[in-house]
């Protein structure tokens, strides 16, 4: 008994990494787990193919056989939802990732080095991130194409700019703690000085900065599938789901409906956790 109590009490806890969630923040978590389950095990749930025609009452109701109804040619929406969680997701965490990586990286790198580097730089990523983001989304896809590589691509260079500058900001803070100082009087190289020091002393806002480029890339990537340029048919994300039903929306067809609220149970629950997410710096010179 003793054992196993030392055991349970070595094992970290929220509150002991210095997580702590209220109810609202448990909610956001749990419909993100949700969302993140439909996204790996969706196309195995779905009851029937996605893009089948399975029902000749184009805009279907609600039923037994249908529980999300049918879409304008009569294909079974629960099955297109859980189909498009996949692209939704998969191709909004891929940006966000390649974007706050890169961003964090570079912005560590121009808070070290300083100099010519970090002004040029940064002068080049504020002229990029004056740029509307759907408009540069818009142009760069049209110009390019519409593919899964190219909107992930599209997406991630779209929100580089702001993660750099936010990282950039997070380590010239840190660049000037005195732990660096001792670390560059002890002549450690740039390297060890991002890797060991400035990174893990941004790790908590860098965190919060991803959830919330997560949430404006979902509506991002909605925004251009809605106009046609995102996931293309017959595939289908949610905002192509909402785009190829709208016709449904004065019938108050579920079609169009559920899409909606697939996107907005989404953002407004990263953004709930999000929120209770600790971001302060840890002062590792204490």
């Amino acid at each position: 008994m003793t054992t196993r109590t030392t055991f349970l009490s070595a094992l970290p806890t929220p509150k002991r990494l210095g997580y702590s969630f209220n109810l609202t923040g448990r909610i956001g978590l749990a419909v993100i787990l949700f969302w993140a389950f439909i996204a790996i095990f969706g196309p195995l749930l779905a009851p029937y193919p996605a893009g089948e025609i399975v029902d000749w009452d184009y805009f279907g109701p609600m039923s037994d056989k249908f529980w999300l109804g049918t879409d304008y040619l009569g294909r079974d929406i629960l099955s297109r939802i859980l189909m498009g969680t996949r692209y939704t997701v998969g191709i909004s965490l891929a940006a966000v990732f390649i974007s706050v990586a890169g961003g964090v990286i570079l912005g560590m790198i121009a808070a070290v080095t300083g100099g010519w580097f970090d002004m040029v730089l940064s002068r080049l990523l504020d002229a990029f991130n004056g740029i509307p983001s759907l408009l540069f989304g818009l142009v760069t896809v049209a110009a390019v194409g519409s593919s899964i590589p190219v909107l992930v691509l599209t997406l991630a260079a779209i929100y580089l700019p702001g993660a750099y500058r936010f990282a950039r900001a997070l380590s010239v803070n840190v660049n000037t703690m005195d732990f660096i100082t001792v670390a560059r009087a002890r002549g450690e190289t740039t390297v060890y000085l991002i890797v060991r020091e400035i990174f893990p002393n941004i790790l908590g806002p860098v965190l919060a900065d991803l959830g919330v480029r997560f949430v404006f890339i979902v509506l991002v990537l909605s925004g251009l599938s809605f106009l046609g340029l995102g996931v293309q048919p017959p595939n289908a994300d949610w905002g192509a789901l909402v785009r190829e039903n709208i016709e449904g929306l004065s019938f108050g067809a579920p079609a169009v409906v559920f899409p909606s609220i697939a996107i907005a149970t989404l953002t407004i629950s990263v953004n709930l956790f999000i929120d209770n997410l600790p971001t302060k710096i840890r002062d590792r010179s204490e």
